[in-house]
């Protein structure tokens, strides 16, 4: 492609509503328009990767015999009526009324009416069956942002498996984890899957595939001995083991005004993780719940979900104004009458620890499990962090890596087919409902995260295998020469399918080679004085810089080695997990 005939609208400067490096640069080198907010257009540039991203992940889908389907975006409401995801999904899902006022959505995902697609297999001797599309999605975030990394239309590749039995989904399942593992080695980027909450979707098994990048904006957990990871939501951790300590005689204590921990801890003169905080919560039918846990440490509203098997919310402080036997910032374990207590098991190893009084102004001294209190429950609910023992290998420490979520898988089991009621006949002849696997992948996230990961001051640093083109043509001075070389270097590079562009413009040097580490091609081969006495091509590596020189008789078979063998790199290297 000649780039005076390519729409390649670059500019100069960060525009002032990018925050992060993937917009900036996608907006910058023309890759993406922004339309409305959360909703942007992909120019010439920028549907390229796309495309190379979308081949890969299409490949290897057709690789685990996958069958490609193409869903309709418009959905209507009585799919996710009978699964009850109709509200559940809130205001993310963008809803709307055709002119009979029938209501529809815009599909922020398919397994509804996936799951009705799998009506018409009748027999267990049919089964599995993976289908999958790469199809527009759409959720209404409460605030896009980050250019396509988080907006309200995105491409996603959406897979689906049917099957008779937990062995053949677990089958399935561990084949998919393969692929995305594969998907993103072949985009030539470094990744982490990791153990992940199902959350809307569902699933009692579920796994995230994150691409490392320092501005990711998930956080994962990871083992310094082990090969446990996981996203922080579901993280296990222990802590270091405490010293025993003789329980000391329980006293009540003044702390006038003192209802932050750290000021407790300072009036106490005790380090914060000598308190513990009873936080209080209510389910959806007004029952309440108390939440204990280290001072110094926070509660994890998924893990605290997972315990109790319901959905709680903190509650406000204005809402303490209902229950006057409350006293908001004191409450405490010892004398709490009614409400449900859950621990965290970190507090089994805690002696004479301090805790709110139920009383305005005082705290409990020298608390002790068991002889001051006992725990309805016990469970994991904070959030880990750096430092923990694994909770996994109990050996090792946790480490915190940066991440952005580009694929997540599910074992849903029988959540869809059961409440639609699709069933298969088993051996036996009796109908069962199907047990289902979900496979997701962010295409047009992944096109965004590979920039977060491979980028520099001056720009992109595409890896061969996404780039949108390989080798990037500059032309430099004005030398007739140099023209007729360049023009026949570049005929001859498209007859030998070489993916190339071509700056063939009238624009000073500077200006090109600013352009070309801004749209970063693998390759970029210069032409100029320096050839025309020399007779060699200048070949520099966007990535490392590297400037080599190439006889003009070599340069057509330099160039088309050094492609393939990047991209048998790409394609053969070791698994980039422990990255």
């Amino acid at each position: 492609m000649r780039l005076s005939r390519m729409y390649l609208p670059t500019l100069k400067e960060d525009p002032a509503d990018a925050e992060i490096i993937s917009h900036k640069l996608m907006l910058r080198s023309g890759m993406i328009r922004k339309v409305t907010a959360g909703v942007y257009a992909y120019m010439p540039l920028g549907f390229r990767a796309l495309k190379k991203v979308e081949n890969i992940v299409r490949q290897e889908m057709d690789g685990i015999d996958a069958q490609e389907i193409l869903m309709p975006a418009l959905q209507p409401a009585e799919l996710w009526q009978i699964s009850g995801r109709w509200y559940a999904y809130g205001s993310e899902m963008m809803r709307l009324k055709d002119r009979h006022q029938r209501e529809f959505c815009l599909g922020p995902t398919h397994e509804e009416l996936v799951t009705t697609l799998a009506r018409e297999v009748r027999s267990y001797r049919d089964l599995p069956i993976i289908l999958y599309q790469i199809q527009v999605k759409f959720r209404d975030e409460i605030r896009p942002r980050f250019g396509v990394m988080r907006s309200r239309e995105f491409i996603m590749k959406d897979a689906y498996s049917f099957h008779a039995d937990r062995e053949s989904l677990a089958a399935v399942y561990a084949s998919m984890h393969q692929a995305y593992g594969r998907i993103v080695k072949r985009c030539g980027l470094n990744y982490r899957s990791v153990q992940a909450a199902g959350g809307l979707i569902g699933g009692a098994v579920s796994e995230e595939f994150h691409v490392l990048a320092e501005t990711g904006e998930d956080t994962i957990i990871f083992c310094s001995e082990c090969d446990y990871a996981a996203n922080l939501e579901l993280a296990a951790s222990r802590w270091h083991l405490l010293p025993n300590e003789e329980p000391q005689p329980l006293s009540k204590v003044e702390t006038p005004g003192k209802i932050a921990v750290s000021d407790v801890a300072k009036f106490l003169d005790v380090p914060s993780s000598k308190l513990v905080k009873t936080l209080l919560y209510k389910d959806k039918s007004g029952e309440l719940f108390g939440a204990l846990i280290p001072g110094h440490r926070s509660v994890n509203p998924a893990k605290l979900t997972l315990a109790l098997g319901r959905e709680v919310a903190l509650l406000d402080k204005n809402e303490f104004n209902i229950y006057p036997q409350l006293t908001y910032g004191y409450i405490g374990p010892i004398g709490l009458h009614g409400i449900k207590l859950i621990a965290d098991t970190s507090l089994k190893q805690l002696y004479n620890f301090i805790v709110g009084a139920n009383e305005s102004d005082h705290h409990y001294k020298n608390v002790n499990l068991e002889r001051d209190f006992t725990p309805d429950a016990w469970g994991d609910i904070i959030y880990a962090e750096e430092g923990d023992i694994c909770g996994q290998c109990g050996q090792g420490e946790l480490r915190k890596l940066r991440g952005i979520e580009i694929g997540h898988i599910f074992q849903l089991g029988t959540k869809y087919s059961e409440k639609m009621g699709i069933t298969f006949v088993d051996k036996t002849g009796k109908p069962k409902p199907f047990i289902m696997g979900c496979y997701g992948v962010g295409v047009s996230r992944l096109v965004a995260a590979a920039i977060e990961q491979k980028s520099d001051e001056r720009g992109i640093i595409w890896p061969i295998s996404i780039a949108p083109f390989h080798v990037h043509l500059i032309a430099v001075g004005k030398d007739e020469k140099v023209k007729e070389t360049a023009e026949e270097l570049y005929n001859n590079l498209l007859a030998e399918g070489v993916e190339i562009l071509y700056d063939d413009r009238s624009i000073s040097a500077g200006i090109k080679f600013a352009e070309a580490d801004l749209i970063g091609l693998p390759l970029q081969v210069i032409i100029g004085k320096k050839f025309l006495e020399t007779k060699k091509f200048e070949v520099k590596e966007r990535e490392n810089g590297e400037l080599t020189e190439v006889p003009f008789e070599s340069i057509i078979g330099w160039l088309k080695d050094k492609i393939h063998s990047e991209l048998r790199l790409v394609n053969e290297e070791p698994n980039k997990e422990k990255a």
